[in-house]
């Protein structure tokens, strides 16, 4: 998590105030969409924390509505303010989540996608999170830069989800791993990195399908 907010941080250290108003990679959001974003998340992360802690029911977000009204209107706010509140906000989950007890840590939580898990995955979703919007800040953040074992818990984590929610015949093998064929698939191939972007809608460079098939239609995620 914390190598996540340091790749984030450098990136975001590369674009001065002014360009923090550009669009962003991501459709209707500005850079400072994305900064928003991830100072809130950390604060409502923070509440599965407080949840996993006193064992009171702590939602990530009041309502429906909420997660977008916060980064609307974050993203008005000045570039100092917005650099100031995502590392505070960062500051203040870490410590909330060195806080926590073995028995804590064990506690279920629920996700914004109403997800029943551990608060050991509280973590992840801020890595998660802090990884693939660095990319989207669109300056030099690249997933190639990512780790591997992150890389490679990404392609597994989204790749499931995908064959649950909308394509069960989608089977995605990094070139140059070891991994069977399954039987009448055809499966997408490419780096694990690019595989990552792709499975995530940040573009297929390098992803193909064995047999040079139109990729398929890849809907939301989260």
């Amino acid at each position: 998590m914390t190598g996540g907010y340091a790749y984030f941080a450098d990136r975001l250290a590369a674009i001065d105030d002014a360009r923090l108003a550009e669009p962003s990679a991501l459709p209707d959001w500005s850079r400072k969409h994305i900064v928003a974003h991830l100072g809130f998340n950390a604060r409502a992360l923070g509440r599965l924390v407080h949840w996993a802690k006193s064992g009171v029911e702590t939602r990530m977000y009041a309502d429906e509505t909420a997660r977008a009204e916060e980064i609307a209107e974050g993203a008005t706010w000045s570039g100092a303010r917005l650099r100031d509140f995502v590392s505070a906000e960062q500051g203040a989950l870490v410590e909330a989540l060195s806080g926590l007890s073995d028995a804590n840590w064990s506690a279920q939580v629920v996700t914004g996608q109403g997800r029943s898990v551990p608060a050991t995955e509280i973590p992840w979703l801020r890595t998660r999170e802090l990884w693939i919007h660095s990319v989207d800040l669109g300056t030099e953040g690249d997933f190639d830069d990512f780790p591997p074992e992150m890389i490679d818990k990404l392609v597994t984590e989204v790749a499931a989800k995908r064959r649950a929610g909308e394509s069960p015949t989608l089977e995605v093998r990094p070139t140059g791993r070891p991994a069977g064929r399954p039987a009448g698939r055809s499966p997408i191939e490419g780096r694990a990195s690019d595989l990552a972007s792709w499975l995530t809608g940040r573009g297929d460079r390098g992803v193909r399908t064995s047999p040079g098939a139109p990729l398929p239609e890849l809907g939301p995620w989260l």
